[in-house]
């Protein structure tokens, strides 16, 4: 008896490697060209080319995909700033790659951080991993602060960590939400970034 093509390419979407990861990356490509309120798990399970029943092996709902997909965001945001940082030679240039690679970050992914960035997982208790995960990239930016303010208290440092991240998150929003016109290119934005960082407060 031979098996109907249908068949075959379901079975097969079952059973590969991974389907949680292909899941929330067919998530965030879904996201990114539809925004997340319509966003659904079964146009995700379609992208994936798996069965609609699919996504709720691993996800009781929608919202779960979503945290899953802020999770993965919130790791791709800590390695570009690392990335874009990890040459730096002073305390200053250091700060200006961590906010380079944050707005860099929000012009590749608009949808996704605003995803990241939105009320959705206010519920902290049913998204450990998802803040876990995003207190990575504020840590970082913390430990930059601090780096440029040496000796100063912690009541300093904060304010001044404040005042870092508002600029930095408050230009991302801006030029992910197009209210500045920056340039189309990574090349514009990298520009319109080193401009911004320019102005933190923490700047030796």
């Amino acid at each position: 008896m031979t098996t109907k093509p249908g068949k075959t390419r379901k079975s097969a979407g079952y059973h590969h490697g991974d389907l949680k990861r292909a899941l929330v990356d067919a998530g965030r490509r879904v996201l990114e060209e539809q925004g997340a309120d319509k966003l659904s798990l079964r146009g995700v399970a379609r992208a994936a080319g798996v069965s609609q029943a699919a996504p709720y092996h691993h996800f009781a709902d929608k919202d779960a995909l979503l945290a899953a997909i802020a999770t993965q965001g919130f790791a791709g945001l800590a390695a570009e700033m690392a990335a874009r940082s990890q040459h730096a030679t002073t305390s200053s240039e250091h700060m200006a790659g961590l906010g380079e690679g944050y707005i860099v970050f929000a012009f590749r992914n608009p949808e996704l951080f605003r995803l990241m960035h939105g009320p959705r997982f206010e519920v902290g208790e049913r998204y450990t991993d998802l803040l876990t995960v995003a207190s990575e990239s504020y840590g970082m930016l913390r430990d930059g602060v601090a780096a440029c303010l040496p000796g100063a208290g912690d009541a300093d440092i904060d304010s001044a960590c404040k005042a870092a991240w508002s600029l930095v998150h408050g230009a991302s929003m801006l030029l992910v939400d197009g209210r500045i016109d920056v340039g189309r290119t990574l090349g514009d934005v990298v520009a319109f970034a080193n401009d911004m960082t320019r102005q933190l407060p923490v700047s030796l």
